[in-house]
C-alpha cells in the first residue's frame, strides 16, 4: 500500500513543511559541474566579493532542485503521484553557502479528473531560509491517484 497521499486526502490551504537542508560549497561545485553553469557569481570568491552580494551565491536552480528532494521527504508523493505536470519558480532572495533551506507546500487548488481515479493538486511552493526569508516562490502542479477507482 502506498505511503503517499491520494488526491482526496488533500485539503485546500493544507501546508506541508520539510526538514532543513544546508547548502554547502560542495553542493555548488557539484551543481556547476552537472549543469555547466560556472558563472563566477557562484564559483569565484574574488569576483563575487566585488558584487552587491559580497560573496558567492548558490545557483537558484540548485535550491529549486534540492527542494524537489525535500518534497520527497514529506512522504506525500510516495506511490501516489502519477505525474509532475508543471513547476514555476520566482527568485526572491539569494542563498549563500552555509545557509539552510526548507520547503513549504500549500494546497492552492484541487481538480478531480472527469474520468475518476485521479486528480490534479496545485501547490504554492515556498523555499524558505533559516531566518524565514522566502528565497524562491512558485507552484507545483501534480497529478495524484485517488482512492476511488476510475469508473469505466
Amino acid at each position: 500500500m502506498p505511503r503517499g497521499h491520494y488526491f482526496s486526502d488533500f485539503q485546500v490551504e493544507q501546508t506541508f513543511t520539510s526538514q532543513g537542508r544546508t547548502i554547502t560549497e560542495a553542493d555548488v561545485v557539484t551543481f556547476a559541474g552537472l549543469s555547466g553553469d560556472f558563472n563566477p557569481l557562484h564559483t569565484d570568491a574574488t569576483f563575487a566579493a566585488k558584487t552587491p552580494f559580497e560573496q558567492r551565491v548558490a545557483h537558484g536552480m540548485l535550491s529549486a532542485s534540492i527542494s524537489t528532494g525535500l518534497g520527497q521527504t514529506l512522504g506525500i508523493f510516495e506511490g501516489t503521484t502519477l505525474a509532475l505536470m508543471a513547476q514555476t519558480f520566482e527568485y526572491k532572495a539569494p542563498v549563500f553557502f552555509g545557509e539552510t533551506i526548507r520547503l513549504q507546500l500549500t494546497v492552492e487548488s484541487m481538480n478531480p479528473s472527469s474520468k475518476g481515479g485521479k486528480g490534479v493538486v496545485v501547490f504554492r511552493s515556498d523555499i524558505v531560509k533559516q531566518d524565514d526569508t522566502v528565497v524562491i516562490t512558485g507552484t507545483w502542479t501534480v497529478l495524484f491517484r485517488d482512492r476511488r477507482e476510475a469508473v469505466s
